[in-house]
């Protein structure tokens, strides 16, 4: 199997970052899926990055003008259902689907859309890119993390994938758990997010204010519960990982869930905390830290 050409949709910090360099590898064979005003300004506009502008091809729902070998979807949790909605005319029975959002039901929701496709798991660490009224910036494109759920050995659909992610220059890693991998990235997101969107931390202030600190560990230790309910393996190893690891993230640095809250975007607390919340419901495991910052972040929400 080869991939030949590549769509992306969900023009934002990141893909942003991995439209670019998909756009100077294969030019016209990548193509940026935009409906309507926002299409027509791209295409009018380009994209701007890093301070520079670039105008890759702009394909609308509407026109249905391009079949991708390979879709890659980096909207935010509450576009995905409109975003497959728009995706239906790219599609052909044998696109592969690469997401790269945050969570661990994204799979599942576009599988029910795309039943029969080949949707992989996926998502992407240590990118540090902003999106401003001005553009996106960033200086570390990060790493995508992808594949099936057990990688052990690779399917022909995730080799094909990892060659055509690294020849446009893009460092992508298929891991040997990616169910384990979602969760990890899932559990940082829990905890790191969704302090930093109610107390303005950036990742600076994220461990060395101690009770910022409490309220990463406490977070993300209640998804280390519900994965142990649900038998997937991670442990409190993992997120004190993550909290050493802050010292290594750019100290002024935002996590893009503050980056939302200070742009008065909409968040993705209902896919963080909503998601925690529901499945200690289901598992029957306490989750008292994420219901008040589930509370704490839609009340912000319902200021702006």
């Amino acid at each position: 199997m080869e991939i030949k050409n590549a769509a992306l949709i969900g023009i934002g910090a990141i893909g942003t970052v991995y439209g670019k360099l998909l756009y100077e590898k294969y030019g016209p064979d990548f193509a940026v899926i935009a409906g309507g005003a926002r299409g027509k300004r791209l295409k009018s506009n380009g994209i701007r990055f890093n301070q520079k502008i670039f105008h890759p091809r702009v394909v609308s729902p509407e026109e249905q003008n391009f079949k991708a070998d390979l879709v890659i979807v980096c909207v935010k949790n509450d576009q995905l259902s409109e975003a497959l909605e728009d995706l239906r005319g790219f599609v052909t029975d044998d696109t592969v689907i690469l997401p790269l959002l945050n969570g661990v039901t994204v799979r599942d929701r576009i599988l029910s859309i795309f039943p029969d496709n080949p949707v992989l798991y996926g998502l992407s660490i240590y990118i540090d890119a902003v999106r401003t009224a001005d553009g996106v910036t960033n200086t570390v494109d990060g790493v995508i993390c992808f594949g099936n759920a057990d990688n052990t050995v690779p399917a022909p659909e995730v080799t094909a994938v990892k060659d055509f992610l690294t020849a446009a220059g893009i460092e992508a890693s298929v891991c040997p758990d990616m169910i384990r991998t979602v969760w990890k990235k899932w559990m940082l997101n829990v905890g790191c997010n969704q302090v930093s969107a109610i107390t303005g931390a950036p990742y600076g202030k994220m461990t060395s204010v101690e009770t910022n600190g409490i309220l990463f560990h406490e977070a993300m230790m209640e998804v280390v519960a519900l994965a142990q309910a649900a038998h997937i393996d991670l442990t409190e190893q993992d997120a004190l990982e993550y909290e050493n690891l802050m010292s290594t993230f750019s100290p002024l640095g935002k996590t893009s869930m503050l980056q939302d809250v200070e742009a008065r975007r909409h968040t993705e607390v209902d896919h963080f905390a909503g998601t925690v919340v529901e499945l200690g419901g289901k598992f029957h495991v306490p989750t008292p830290v994420n219901h008040v910052l589930y509370c704490i972040i839609k009340s912000m929400e319902q200021l702006y």
